[in-house]
């Protein structure tokens, strides 16, 4: 296993200053934020990349995960999150739904690009005036479709289940991975997402651990959904790290604190020290 940190947190510096930044504190891999204000693929151009590729280079970094959960570019950058993950895969708008399809495609030609074998994704909320089951159908023809582009790419599609989403638990996600006839469709698992939703660690794991891409952590305390420092919440970080090993996940384990853009290089530098004597 190993320890990566979200650019997610680093709003306020470009893509490639945050994988700098996140590389000094000696994290052995970095998430790249699909969004502005890094890399929001409708108006990246080769240059970024090529900065964030350079950057990745010369700190000899690995890009962990394409994070393409949020598309606030969508609908123009301001200072709150909502909008923050539509249009979704799941969109009862069949123009919107086309628009998340491509740009997921987009994502996974990202990910080659920086030697990346992973890219997150969401279901989306449940719409009004749509039924959970249309929204299940919808999400389910859109990885269909993606899972053959991220085949061809040699790219894994992680979905991420969240509190208050069309798919919030494990089980719903697992019955979806199993509906999709594609080993490149499988888990983004945020832990802090499971904890705020009651479930058991170990039987999460053994329902997904054949499927799980990537690790999001991050620490909760009382279930609320505010991601804190590794350490300032509840939950017991040497069981779930037992768990990773029990269940034979070795990749990587990314760092989420998109909650402390002010501080973001404390915050990686606090949750690094917590977690590193752990592991």
């Amino acid at each position: 296993m190993k320890l990566s940190f979200s650019t997610n947190a680093f709003t306020g510096y470009t893509a490639a200053e945050a994988v700098r930044k996140i590389a000094s504190v000696g994290y052995a891999g970095v998430e790249i934020l699909a969004d502005v204000p890094h890399l929001f693929m409708d108006d990246v151009d080769m240059t970024t990349i090529e900065e964030v590729r350079r950057a990745v280079v010369e700190t000899g970094i690995e890009v962990s995960n394409i994070n393409a959960n949020t598309v606030r570019g969508y609908c123009g950058y301001g200072p709150y999150w909502d909008p923050l993950l539509e249009p979704s895969l799941s969109s009862p708008d069949e123009q919107a739904r086309r628009w998340r399809i491509e740009y997921t495609k987009r994502c996974v030609d990202l990910s080659r690009e920086l030697d990346c074998q992973n890219v997150s994704v969401t279901s989306g909320h449940i719409y009004p005036g749509s039924t959970p089951e249309e929204g299940t159908a919808h999400l389910k023809a859109s990885l269909s479709e993606i899972a053959r582009y991220a085949e061809e790419n040699g790219v894994r599609i992680g979905v991420e289940y969240e509190p208050g989403l069309l798919i919030e638990y494990s089980t719903e996600l697992r019955a979806l991975i199993d509906r999709i006839p594609s080993a490149y469709i499988g888990a983004n698992l945020d832990l802090g997402h499971s904890h705020c939703v009651g479930e058991d660690p170990e039987a999460v794991f053994e329902r997904l651990c054949d499927r799980v891409f990537h690790v999001h952590l991050e620490d909760i305390k009382g279930r609320v959904h505010f991601h804190l420092i590794p350490g300032l919440g509840d939950m017991d970080f040497a069981r779930l790290f037992s768990l990773h090993r029990k269940y034979n996940y070795n990749g990587f384990i990314t760092v989420e604190l998109y909650t402390y853009s002010e501080e973001p290089e404390a915050a990686a530098k606090k949750a690094y020290e917590y977690l590193e004597r752990l592991l």
